[in-house]
């Protein structure tokens, strides 16, 4: 089969691959469109592959092809997106139902081939099937829709209140949207992009601030008459928005932090004592999964995304490239300030 193959860091080719070996309990899947994840990139470029040559991502969609020996739950022609995560279902972790947190799990696109390619082969335990009404592109972004929600359920919300999210990229435009359907009052959306910020108001934010302007923490308090918000999320993982939740947060508030930083982050003693006199609680999210595997996370997004009310809006994706263009599409972070949006790989 051809697939994206990474020999090396910053050398990704469209190359003829071994096809992926169908055995018990697993299904091959055709893959129709694939999303780059904002952690294929240091895997590509920064040397962050755990081994040469892989085929990378994770974020799919697609048609059953072949059903190995043993799978009952489903049948070729079945559209399917996949969960990544391959836990070991041994640890105590696993068994507990909190399979993110497993210690000896492998994962698509990264310890085993992935979906940068013609075929992947999956647990058909990981296969979510979904309606064929929702067109390919939308199912790839099964796994940020997913990563949203989980961070919403981490944060035990509940409709009613105020909502603030940081980060207006895929994974928090799916936050605004996911606390809107469980009924938030009203969620302000902050971001340094007015693009950005134009889709998070599509697609369900209230009022929308940008980061960029000075006053804006002032602003965005002044829309709660100076309480603060019952529920933030920081979905960017950048220092700025991180110091920004600990201001935002109401007396009691609930933060929860999906974003993962990669530079070193510092909180002052007045920032950490402002969490102690507010008494509000911070929680972190890690990947999509509860239980049953791969939990209702999944579930609950091939459920929205048919009836509609998780929606998908062409803006998400910022540009699209046939499978064999793989590397200018990677070539695109080499400065990230120019991407803004999803990049979807497409099989030809």
């Amino acid at each position: 089969m051809k697939a994206a193959v990474l020999y090396a860091n910053d050398d990704i080719r469209y190359d003829n691959y071994k096809d992926p070996e169908l055995k018990p309990g697993t299904i091959k899947v055709k893959v129709r469109a694939t999303g780059i994840c904002g952690s294929d990139i240091p895997r590509v470029l920064n040397n962050g592959a755990h081994f040469y040559p892989v085929v990378l991502g994770h974020e799919f969609s697609g048609d059953v092809t072949e059903i190995g020996e043993g799978v009952t739950s489903i049948s070729v022609g079945d559209t399917v997106s996949g969960a990544p995560l391959v836990p070991c279902m041994k640890c105590a972790d696993c068994l507990s139902g909190n399979y993110a947190l497993c210690k000896h799990y492998s994962f698509i696109g990264s310890r085993q081939q992935g979906s940068f390619a013609e075929y992947v082969v999956i647990p058909a335990a990981n296969a979510v099937k979904y309606s064929p009404i929702i067109p390919y592109e939308q199912a790839a972004m099964f796994e940020p829709s997913t990563v949203a929600l989980h961070g919403v359920l981490c944060n035990d919300f509940q409709g009613g209140g105020t909502t603030a999210v940081l980060g207006c990229g895929t994974i928090g435009i799916f936050t605004i949207q996911w606390a809107k359907i469980f009924g938030a009052k009203n969620i302000v959306a902050f971001d340094i992009d007015d693009s950005r910020l134009e889709l998070a108001k599509h697609m369900g934010a209230s009022q929308i601030i940008n980061t960029a302007k000075e006053g804006y923490l002032t602003s965005a308090l002044e829309l709660t008459e100076n309480k603060g918000y019952n529920y933030v999320f920081e979905a960017a993982g950048h220092p700025a928005t991180m110091h920004a939740a600990f201001e935002l947060a109401s007396n009691k508030s609930k933060v929860c932090f999906i974003g993962t930083p990669h530079t070193p982050i510092t909180f002052t003693q007045k920032e950490w004592e402002n969490m102690n006199r507010k008494e509000f609680k911070l929680t972190g999210s890690w990947m999509s999964y509860s239980a049953p595997f791969p939990g209702k996370e999944w579930e609950l997004t091939a459920h929205y995304f048919s009836t509609g009310q998780l929606k998908f809006d062409p803006r998400f994706i910022f540009k699209q490239y046939p499978l064999s263009q793989v590397k200018e599409a990677f070539d695109l972070f080499k400065d990230p300030k120019n991407v803004k949006g999803k990049v979807m790989l497409f099989n030809e």
